[in-house]
């Protein structure tokens, strides 16, 4: 085989891995990730569609060679991504003048006198760190000794405001376990408009997987907030993050099926319940959640559990214009862009639904990727048509999830079927867990 075919094979494969990676639990990407070859592990780590999870992983997993390669992609630089604040861009800022003398008169001394004690510097992030981390970064230029467990206590007894909390995760160096720390509060604290910044930043810097994330944010009620999370001014998440946080609550949701009576206990305990999602979900199924659900759920929480909760499939509509529609599906037009043009119409008149284009599209990689049928965009964030997006991922999640579960092997044969298969989806997953995988590589 040619050098050059085998580099076209490797891209594709590195291409194709991306896409499945979006809809693998942690332990299944590191899975998949270990069994792939230098050339193709190269590729990934240059691709476009490389989702954050499988960023966090690569950095904290992978070697030098992955480093390099993520440092240098183009959609991942620094994580955050390209055009948002990182720590190299707030190390050049200036502390503002005025701030010295205002923090001399707050510490009773001279900050030049010595390094910040860890209980000088929570108190000043207490006070400098209300809502956004400029502040607080100004007061993380000073000198100071920072002690990671004494800095987990003090939040502990009275939590630092999420402007502070967001500027230690963007620059200091933190272990993972004061990391999980900080994105803790108690039940009782108020959701205040910039609550969800620690945790989204937590994620674009690479300090913890949505997986992770869902296992230590607490209360229990802020991790459902963030699995739909509003479209609004200021830090939130992408549209692949988004789909990404969806993909981990709705995994950590899953015990609870789509019985309607754990929904409603879920829902009438998580606005009390001091601790994070899972355990709340353990203690619902099991009939041992309490009485800490005594506070009616807000309307945004509400919103929230109902996005993420099982619905019944709704009554097709749309007569013989949809039987056309879902037929076109397997039949590509002349070109992409009148394929695009014909599958956005049909979105946008209620024919078709994303979850439509995951079950009927064919081959499987052009369902598994939006370019294929949205059109190509400026930026992998910013589609006009998020929706249609979500429920293509919501329901690739689903069937993932429901074919191949926890079997790190067979993801692994779906990843490599996938490049060559011209079926669709379910058809794919269909052959490769009846143990006819129709892939062609070796």
């Amino acid at each position: 085989m040619s050098t050059a075919v085998e580099d076209r094979d490797s891209r594709r494969l590195a291409w194709c891995v991306a896409h499945v990676l979006r809809h693998a639990s942690d332990h299944i990407a590191l899975a998949l990730l270990h069994r792939l070859d230098r050339p193709t592990r190269k590729y990934l780590c240059r691709d476009e569609w490389l989702p954050a999870s499988a960023v966090t992983l690569l950095l904290r997993h992978g070697g030098e060679a992955d480093r390099h390669y993520i440092a240098r992609n183009p959609h991942v630089v620094g994580r955050p991504l390209p055009g948002l604040p990182g720590p190299a861009r707030y190390a050049r800022r200036r502390t503002p003048a005025g701030l010295l003398p205002l923090l001399r008169a707050e510490l009773g001394r001279d900050p030049a006198d010595g390094p910040l004690t860890t209980g000088e510097l929570t108190g000043l992030l207490r006070r400098h760190g209300i809502r956004r981390p400029r502040a607080a970064l100004d007061v993380l230029r000073l000198p100071y000794a920072l002690d990671p467990g004494q800095l987990a206590a003090e939040h502990a007894r009275r939590p630092l405001p999420p402007g502070s909390t967001e500027a230690l995760l963007l620059v200091a160096d933190l272990p993972e376990k004061t990391v999980r720390a900080l994105l803790t509060a108690p039940a009782a604290d108020a959701d205040g408009p910039a609550w969800h910044r620690p945790a989204v930043r937590a994620v674009r810097m690479s300090r913890l997987t949505h997986e992770e994330l869902v296992a230590c944010v607490a209360p229990a009620r802020r991790t459902l907030l963030l699995g739909h999370l509003p479209a609004c001014p200021g830090l939130r998440w992408t549209l692949p993050e988004q789909a990404g946080m969806r993909a981990a609550v709705t995994r950590a949701l899953a015990p609870l099926a789509d019985d309607p009576r754990l929904w409603s206990e879920l829902l009438r305990h998580a606005p009390g319940f001091p601790g994070p999602l899972p355990e709340l979900v353990a203690a619902v199924t099991a009939g041992t959640a309490g009485t800490t659900g005594s506070d009616a759920p807000r309307d945004d929480l509400v919103r929230a559990v109902r996005r993420l909760a099982p619905t019944a499939a709704e009554p097709a509509t749309g007569g013989v214009e949809r039987e056309l529609a879902l037929a076109s599906l397997a039949v590509p037009m002349e070109t992409v862009e009148e394929d695009v043009r014909w599958v956005r119409d049909c979105l946008d008149r209620g024919l078709l639904t994303g979850a439509d284009v995951i079950r009927h599209k064919l081959p499987a990689c052009w369902a598994l990727d939006e370019v294929h049928w949205l059109g190509a965009v400026d930026h992998p964030d910013r589609y006009d048509r998020p929706g249609a997006v979500l429920a293509a991922r919501a329901e690739a999640d689903r069937l993932f999830a429901l074919a191949l579960g926890e079997d790190p092997d067979a993801w692994w044969r779906v990843a490599r079927t996938l490049p060559d298969f011209a079926g669709t989806l379910p058809h794919l997953l269909l052959r490769v867990t009846d143990g006819d995988s129709v892939s062609t590589r070796p």
